[in-house]
């Protein structure tokens, strides 16, 4: 059974929401402030986290930063607020999705149901696939990449990215098809979580992020992976 931490600091608000996961047949664990969300967290290494931004003692915002330091756990954010600003601020710290408040609980619940069945899914079997492109090297099997000599450490969905990049070397994608291979179909995020991934590739795999030589931004469409000349 999954399990789903969800960290909410309004009673009425949490418990309705437990009850709701719960019937839909996940295990719900709950925290009122930031602090004891962080902590349930580690402890309990939840399939999922339904994160609220307005929290006692340490905000949605400081949670969701320290987590993504730390773990991949997919994390859903809640606000009362209808700013952009807070939606693009959560997206750049690395939610996977954004819920304004008041919103429907069959929206919550769909958009739960889309990222357990996209986090759920598994590989048919294992096989050995090492891509090569210039100075990058990525050990699908064993989800490894490399610079050179120096290792890179990434999360999962920027390995994902990072090979399927590589896997269509010269050809611009969109940021539509990145998120249909990466995030899968039942993804209902912005498009914007690939500028924000692709951003944080560009600051592990390329020399100078500012002016990038593997990953060329294609105006009106989205990404190209290219090899420099002097590392083809």
């Amino acid at each position: 059974m999954a399990t789903i931490l969800l960290v909410e600091d309004d009673s009425t608000l949490s418990e309705t929401l437990r009850y709701n996961l719960e019937r839909e047949g996940y295990n719900v664990v709950t925290a009122s402030d930031g602090v004891q969300g962080l902590e349930l967290a580690r402890r309990e290494r939840p399939d999922l986290l339904v994160l609220d931004i307005m929290l006692p003692r340490l905000d949605g915002f400081s949670v969701c930063r320290i987590l993504r330091q730390e773990s991949d756990v997919p994390i859903i954010m809640l606000t009362a607020r209808q700013d952009e600003v807070d939606r693009i601020a959560g997206l750049e710290l690395g939610a996977d999705d954004y819920v304004s408040k008041p919103f429907s609980l069959g929206e919550l619940l769909a958009r739960v149901r889309a990222i357990m069945r996209r986090t759920e899914r598994q590989p048919g079997g294992i096989s050995r696939e090492v891509l090569e492109a210039g100075k990058l090297r990525v050990d699908t099997s064993s989800r490894r990449a490399w610079r050179g000599t120096h290792e890179l450490t990434m999360p999962q969905k920027e390995f994902d990215l990072l090979t399927c990049l590589i896997r269509n070397k010269g050809i611009a994608l969109s940021r539509d098809l990145l998120l249909e291979r990466v995030w899968g179909l039942d993804f209902v995020g912005d498009s914007r979580t690939v500028d924000v991934h692709i951003r944080w590739l560009r600051e592990k795999i390329e020399w100078d992020p500012a002016r990038p030589r593997y990953i060329q931004t294609v105006r009106g469409v989205g990404y190209r992976f290219e090899v420099p000349p002097d590392e083809a």
